[in-house]
């Protein structure tokens, strides 16, 4: 019998409707809290300096984003946003790619640019939006990009990253195909991974891009963080179905869900996902359980949608401090030497803060360059308007109207 609606022929003569909790999709966990390989579970070939960037990484972020915090609170920056809690589950998966996967963040995921090599400075120069800011000003804290490391720049729409990744996943996939079979020729080289939150998942984007991964076989690693809250809306209230995971099944996606606070969970679900992506040109999902231990952002305030109790309960379950006793156990981790960095990456921070926030601003006609090769008419001429307010109140733009020519 032919099938041209591409769906199961399984035939029942029984009237039964089918929920997504008939899948039981189980959750990979491999590290216990106190550091040690659960029974039954088989620890990922990691390799100890891949081990020690990967810890090293986690407790920089860390470490970083509670000064940045701290820095908002005081005005110096604008807006931040944590990864709090969420650590192992960015810089474990980045840690299982190549260094020339493409990566598309969401805009919680600074412990995969950190990973790659994003220096202190770098990041100091974009929360500030100074002149040396790789963004040239033009966007919010914690909204990264380097084309160095193959980390697109971010954009504050939900979603936005999502059909993207398929679309350039696509593009990496074209280059190994045969023209005469329409077959792979090769092991795909590069392969990307889509980074969101749960929230994004409600996005009309996820489904649109995920359906064209799935059709079209794009090797992409759709990469879903679901930490409870879409901001301040809980999950049970977003959606209803066993979690993200459910819906890579339903758009017939290899899909596998894992404990997002257990690092070598993550790097071992990710590791074998880029494998399959990149030898079969075809998508996967995982979906990552951990919780945001920190506010959505510098903007929100948790304490009228959770209560101090449930924060308390997921706290015991650190996933930096997971990972630090399997390393302490492997004998790769010496605590007297871990202390003392963790004090000389908060000087390093600090003052890296001061540096930063005395670089001056970009200059102004940085708003209208890098689109067209000479400004259009009507973008020069808002350009010149806006030079004239500018010179008319200097007191309500004291850097940029010193700069103005």
């Amino acid at each position: 019998m032919t099938n041209p609606n591409n769906i199961s022929l399984n035939i029942s003569h029984a009237l039964k409707f089918i929920d997504s909790h008939a899948l039981d999709i189980p959750t990979l966990t491999i590290l216990g809290d106190n550091g040690e390989v659960l029974d039954g579970a088989q620890a990922p070939d990691i390799d100890k300096e891949t081990a020690q960037h990967l810890y090293s990484t986690m407790r920089f972020i860390r470490l970083l984003d509670e000064r940045m915090q701290a820095a908002q609170r005081q005005g110096r920056v604008s807006f931040y946003m944590q990864c709090l809690g969420e650590e192992a589950a960015i810089t474990a998966s980045t840690a299982a790619l190549k260094p020339e996967d493409m990566i598309m963040a969401q805009y919680r995921e600074q412990a995969a640019i950190a990973y790659r090599g994003f220096t202190l400075e770098q990041f100091m120069n974009q929360l500030f939006s100074n002149e040396k800011d790789l963004g040239k000003g033009r966007q919010m804290p914690v909204h990264y990009g380097s084309k160095d490391l193959f980390y697109l720049t971010i954009s504050s729409p939900l979603g936005t990253q999502i059909p993207q990744a398929t679309g350039y996943a696509y593009g990496q996939k074209l280059k190994h195909i045969d023209k005469e079979t329409g077959k792979l020729d090769s092991e795909i080289d590069n392969v990307t991974i889509c980074y969101f939150g749960e929230g994004a998942a409600s996005e009309g984007d996820f489904h649109a891009g995920l359906n064209m991964a799935a059709v079209h076989e794009a090797p992409v690693i759709f990469f879903a963080r679901n930490n409870g809250y879409a901001i301040s809306t809980p999950a049970d209230e977003q959606f209803k179905g066993d979690g993200i995971a459910s819906r890579g099944v339903g758009y017939g996606i290899k899909t596998i869900r894992v404990d997002g606070a257990d690092a070598l969970a993550v790097y071992a679900a990710t590791q074998a996902a880029r494998k399959i992506a990149a030898e079969n040109g075809e998508p996967i999902l995982i979906e990552s359980i951990a919780y945001r231990l920190g506010a959505h952002s510098t903007s929100d305030d948790p304490s009228g949608y959770r209560s101090k109790e449930e924060e308390a309960a997921f706290k015991a379950s650190c996933p930096i401090e997971r990972f630090r006793k399997w390393l302490l156990k492997q004998g790769w981790l010496d605590e007297a030497e871990d202390e003392s960095a963790k004090d000389k990456i908060r000087e390093d921070i600090l003052a890296a803060v001061k540096v930063a926030e005395k670089i001056q601003k970009p200059a102004l006609e940085e708003l209208v360059s890098d689109v067209y090769d000479t400004p259009i008419p009507s973008l020069q001429k808002q350009y010149e308007e806006l030079k004239e307010h500018i010179k008319k109140h200097p007191d309500a733009y004291p850097v940029t109207a010193g700069r103005i020519k």
